[in-house]
């Protein structure tokens, strides 16, 4: 049987993470929606006309992270660039009408502001356009951003490191990030090499059979695969998170743990991800055990994925489902 996170635990881990300093370090973007709704199909080509009734920016990649930390009254740093560009003032409104501080946003002249454009009608979307760049940050930005990690991250309580392969990361900056003890990372099987030696890489399922090159199709092959990850990164903690499976924990010291979803209904995973990194983070930087925090993570998961888009999870909401799950039990 599970253990179970009962709405007391879950209360008193939400009040010792509030105000814990979390630096997030990682590829920022903007996300850019257009609502509307479809009444005929174009003329021009067999595509659908969607008349627009809505139009907002929210901060996407990295930035999600942030925004889901914030939910949660955690104080926030921000390393990342954004691209000499218009977009460039837009994410910066939005990181600090979130109240994060965003001292470690340096401005970049050779890649633009990640851009995502979706256009949504009817709540499903029709179409998603990128302006990016995925090079590797020149060696002076690299250095910039490695430079104001080292700052800052003995002065946080934890370090994210949310990895989108936009070019970023790098060996320096991760190890940079390592003067602060606990560091979590949401990486992309690309760059998994340069997590070596954190306390915590937290992939999904298809990432995980990636990195590792074990297809994930039952127990023994999960097993395996994390396992793996754990010996070949020599990484504390592995947690493969697994959609409608849930999430499942590996541990350097024999630790295993696997929990099912908590999902009522399953509306948008876009985002689930970074939600998880988020609460993980914060439930140990609070001092919850492993178990506990993973635990928490997966709750708010099971929130955000009734939402559209890339959304947040505040306290309240991922306690009533705590609670909810509690009293079905």
């Amino acid at each position: 049987m599970k253990p179970m996170l009962l709405v007391p635990d879950a209360h008193t881990l939400f009040e010792r993470a509030r105000g814990r300093k979390i630096l997030v370090v990682g590829d920022l973007m903007i996300d850019e929606w257009i609502w509307g709704t479809v009444t005929r199909i174009s003329p021009e080509a067999p595509v659908p006309v969607v008349a627009v009734a809505d139009h907002s920016f929210t901060l996407g990649g990295a930035g999600n992270v942030a925004n889901n930390l914030r939910a949660l009254e955690a104080g926030v740093t921000f390393a990342g660039t954004v691209g000499d560009d218009g977009f460039a003032r837009q994410v910066r409104d939005l990181l600090r009408g979130e109240q994060v501080d965003d001292a470690g946003v340096f401005t970049t002249t050779d890649r633009p502001t990640t851009r995502k454009t979706r256009i949504v009608a009817h709540n499903q979307q029709v179409v998603r356009a990128d302006w990016e760049s995925t090079a590797l940050l020149d060696a002076g930005d690299r250095a910039r951003l490695a430079a104001f990690v080292r700052e800052r991250a003995p002065q946080c309580d934890a370090v994210i490191l949310s990895d989108y392969a936009k070019g970023l990361l790098c060996r320096d900056i991760i190890e940079a990030a390592t003067a602060c003890p606990l560091v979590l990372a949401d990486p992309k099987p690309q760059n998994i090499a340069l997590f070596a030696g954190i306390t915590c890489v937290a992939p999904n399922a298809a990432e995980a059979s990636s990195i590792t090159g074990i297809p994930i199709v039952d127990d023994p092959s999960l097993e395996a695969a994390g396992s793996r990850l754990v010996d070949s990164l020599r990484c504390r903690y592995a947690v493969i998170t697994r959609g409608e499976h849930g999430m499942a924990l590996f541990g350097r010291s024999g630790e295993r743990l696997q929990i099912p979803s908590v999902a009522r209904t399953v509306y948008d995973v876009s985002g689930a991800g970074d939600t998880v990194i988020a609460v993980l983070t914060l439930a140990l930087a609070a001092g919850a055990p492993i178990a506990q925090a993973m635990q928490l993570a997966n709750f708010a998961a099971g929130v955000v994925v009734e939402k559209l888009g890339t959304a947040t999870a505040t306290a309240a909401e991922i306690l009533a489902l705590v609670e909810h799950d509690t009293n079905a039990a």
